[in-house]
């Protein structure tokens, strides 16, 4: 059930509450979505969308919603949220002149200096197997306080101090440790790399126990650290005593980011990948991320195969018809992904050619619509490997249309496992997103190639995709995005299909059983939901079939086109919801 904002007591002024949701099946019947006159912000986590509504409550616009959320995830949903990681967002936003910008902010993290491209065999050689995912040194450069900050100092209208005294004061005074936390602490594996760093067993095993669904947790020190953000904005994390302690904590894990890296960090502005796609336009994230660049050859490939006449809408909402070539685009763009995209400041990539309708039209010609194609007829090798979903996302919309779509990660579930003694923060493990080794699986079994080599510097391939929807005429129509590794790219496709093709309501949308494919393993992995006729059909089509858990966690907000109400859909798979203004 949704949460609307005057349920909650004033994150400033009283006690805080247990703000939890209940996780229904994706059996149950969809719920409606959460209707709101005015603003909405769609959250993992219930308080940090909450932090966001407040400030859309005290006049400010969605950039100030945004960035509350997202310091404030950094206090409520430690596995995902974060000051220590990187992310991607996309805006459209009215600027003080009046005039409406859209705009794509990359805040990924970047490769330290001292990064080299066999940094992690000669871990391996040295007997660390896990040093891309486990330490100090699978840590890249944070960008997510430069990013957030930047994005406020262009476009917030609210103090930086009125904007983050959320999250300090729920770092401060604490919250009741949601149930999700809880289970992702208590789980025998994130256990083992927590308890692997003294600081981050003093914080979340302080009795030599994981902190208990419902106890009070408080994280001092990492108040400290958002009020040292909020008084002196982006220095104050990237120079003086944060930076300092980093790198202190950097000599004790094994890391190499130094004060020379964090001084140097700064977020980049890149024009967002925009393409039309049944009536709309989506906007969405440019490399690094691969997902904007995925999703437009995808849906490309499917509208010409639409246009053809047998079109995904004929053939049914998520019959063994659609779904096979759902799986042939999905294969056929990991294919491309795996092999040419990386850093735009680094490598050449051949965008322009990957887009072109020519090209696209190619590949639609090389699907067999009753037959899968081996991968191993299009370029690359094949290897196990196994997915793993710790990135958030948050959507955003103000009472004056203005949206913002935030996708943020520390890449694992509690980063490398490292927490930043005296400063409360996670560190990120994303240096597992380059090609540690090409042609070796990746963290989410992705192969990879030369393009996505470590350099310093340099920022890992990304499948992050924060996007929007727009209306010809410019206006949003929908906000959204997901995390889950490669399966980000895959889950908004279908979401996208769902409300345009198959003209789902929003939370149906959301709701709907997912499938993913991404080149290498061969294989359809499919949610439980999809029917087992299904699934046999599409082994009979020559698919490997495997059976997986939960597809992400998405958070959308969806413009109603009769009513112009914003309707605010969190995924049941996640413990989120909509807060309405």
């Amino acid at each position: 059930m949704p949460v609307h904002k005057s349920l909650l007591p004033s994150l400033l002024v009283l006690p805080l509450v247990a703000c939890g949701v209940p996780v229904s099946g994706l059996h149950a019947a969809d719920p409606p979505a959460s209707e709101s006159p005015g603003g909405l912000v769609v959250a993992a986590e219930p308080l940090a969308a909450a932090a966001g509504t407040l400030m859309l409550d005290r006049g400010g616009n969605a950039i100030d919603a945004a960035v509350a959320t997202g310091f404030a995830l950094a206090v409520t949903y430690p596995a995902a949220g974060n000051l220590g990681g990187g992310g991607f967002l996309v805006a459209r936003i009215a600027d003080e002149d009046g005039a409406t910008r859209t705009f794509a902010l990359d805040f990924r993290e970047v490769a330290p200096a001292a990064a080299t491209a066999d940094m992690y065999l000669r871990a391996r050689a040295e007997g660390r197997e896990s040093a891309s995912t486990l330490g100090g040194l699978a840590a890249g450069v944070p960008g997510t306080v430069a990013g957030l900050i930047s994005a406020h100092e262009r476009f917030g209208r609210l103090p930086l101090r009125e904007v983050l005294a959320p999250a300090v004061y729920l770092a401060e005074n604490g919250f009741n440790m949601t149930r999700r936390t809880a289970g992702f602490l208590a789980s025998p594996g994130i256990r083992a790399g927590l308890e692997s760093d003294p600081a981050s067993r003093r914080l979340f095993y302080p009795e030599g126990e994981p902190i208990a669904e419902g106890a009070l947790f408080r994280q001092p020190d990492l108040a400290r650290t958002i009020g040292g953000i909020a008084e002196m904005g982006a220095q104050g994390f990237y120079e003086g005593e944060i930076a300092a302690l980093l790198v202190s904590t950097m000599r004790r894990s094994g890391g190499v980011i130094t004060l020379e890296d964090l001084a140097g960090y700064r977020p980049v502005e890149r024009i967002p990948v925009t393409f039309p796609f049944a009536g709309h336009t989506i906007v969405t994230m440019p490399p690094p991320s691969s997902g904007g660049i995925c999703l437009q050859q995808m849906l490309t490939m499917l509208e010409r195969i639409g246009s053809e006449g047998a079109g995904l809408a004929k053939m049914g909402h998520n019959s063994s018809a659609s779904l096979h070539l759902l799986a042939e685009t999905m294969r056929r763009s990991f294919a491309d992904r795996n092999r040419f995209l990386g850093d735009p400041d680094f490598v050449d990539l051949p965008l322009r050619r990957l887009v072109e309708r020519g090209y696209l039209e190619e590949l639609v010609r090389s699907i067999d619509p009753d037959r899968a194609t081996p991968s191993a007829d299009l370029p690359g090798g094949s290897a196990p490997g196994r997915e793993r979903e710790e990135t958030t996302h948050y959507s955003v919309l103000d009472a004056e249309g203005n949206a913002v779509a935030v996708t943020t990660t520390l890449n694992g579930a509690f980063g490398g496992k490292v927490l930043v003694e005296g400063a409360g923060f996670l560190l990120n493990n994303e240096m597992d997103d380059f090609a540690t080794e090409p042609g070796e699986p990746n963290l989410y079994g992705l192969i990879q190639g030369e393009a996505n080599t470590i350099a310093p510097g340099k920022r890992p391939l990304s499948s992050m995709t924060p996007t929007l929807i727009l209306t010809p005429d410019g206006a949003v129509r929908g906000v959204l995005g997901t995390p889950g590794g490669p399966t980000i790219i895959t889950n908004v496709l279908q979401v996208i299909l769902n409300l345009l093709v198959h003209k789902l309501p929003p939370q149906a949308a959301v709701n709907a059983p997912k499938i993913h494919h991404q080149h290498l393993p061969d294989a359809i992995w499919i949610e439980a939901e999809i029917v087992e006729d299904v699934r046999e059909n599409l082994r009979r089509r020559g698919h490997e079939v495997r059976p997986r858990g939960w597809i992400g966690d998405f958070q959308l907000i969806w413009i109603d086109p009769q009513s112009g109400r914003a309707l605010g859909a969190s995924d049941p798979r996640g413990g989120g919801s909509p807060i309405v203004q």
